[in-house]
């Protein structure tokens, strides 16, 4: 059998008496795309940081392509980095640089191209995105929440990777413009048969981009499954979540708390 292009083996991860992540199992199939939903403060973030290496496990193994991140060197580290395209939550563009200069960063800084080039492969991905090529020339604080998720996106294909993490891609746009960027991020990713990994709250963007769906509540993996058998999980606390209920056992939770 091929193996996961990523999998996580029994990781935990805790600050000080806090326990954020807890024997957490998953895998992801080459071109597949998972989704992780849950509330705020049930750990989707610290996991994601320890898969980009920027937090280490407490224990367990987080393999990206059959090595574990948090046990390699740094300079294999890097060149794991550089199979992997990022969209953060607030598109975490550099304001002292031009859109297209951020669309190349990781081609020119990663990838050592020269600056015609990188320019060249920046123009055609915001065209993908559906950006014109004056859109290239101005700077991040001239464009609009959505178009900056848009270049925030060009950013993260233009280096062709192979595995894609997205950040509550949808936060802070309204439903219309969520759903473009839905639809973006579906064609881009089948576009490169990239895997991919998304965080997020928002199921109208899980049902949208999603393979596969798991919950991850206090820490845990407590359900995981196709996306088209999220409506009969089975499981409360699933229900609850993906209709918005305020009345359940997330909320009897947070009452005791």
């Amino acid at each position: 059998m091929t193996p996961p292009m990523i999998e996580l083996k029994n990781v935990k991860k805790s600050f000080g008496n806090n326990i954020v992540l807890q024997d957490i199992n998953l895998k992801i199939a080459k071109g597949q795309s998972l989704v992780i939903i849950g509330g705020s403060g049930s750990g989707k973030s610290v996991m994601l940081k320890c898969l980009l290496g920027l937090m280490a496990p407490d224990s367990g193994q987080l393999l990206i392509s059959g090595k574990d991140i948090a046990k390699i060197s740094a300079s294999d580290r890097k060149q794991v980095l550089k199979k992997i395209g990022m969209l953060f939550q607030s598109a975490a563009l550099f304001d002292s640089l031009k859109v297209w200069q951020n669309v190349a960063f990781g081609l020119i800084q990663g990838q050592g191209l020269d600056k015609i080039t990188a320019k060249k492969i920046a123009l055609e991905k915001l065209r993908r995105v559906g950006l014109s090529p004056d859109v290239a020339e101005l700077s991040p604080a001239e464009l609009s929440g959505g178009m900056q998720k848009r270049v925030g996106l060009a950013r993260a294909i233009a280096t062709e990777p192979e595995i894609i993490f997205f950040d509550e891609p949808t936060t802070g746009l309204d439903p219309i413009m969520a759903d473009v960027i839905n639809d973006l991020i579906v064609e881009c990713v089948q576009d490169l048969g990239a895997t991919t990994l998304t965080i997020t709250h928002d199921m109208a963007s899980a049902r949208k981009i999603a393979d596969r769906i798991a919950m991850l509540y206090e820490g845990r993996i407590i359900w995981e499954g196709a996306k088209t058998h999220i409506n009969n999980s089975g499981n409360a606390y699933v229900d609850q979540f993906i209709h918005g209920n305020a009345q359940g056992p997330i909320q009897m939770d947070t009452a005791k708390s």
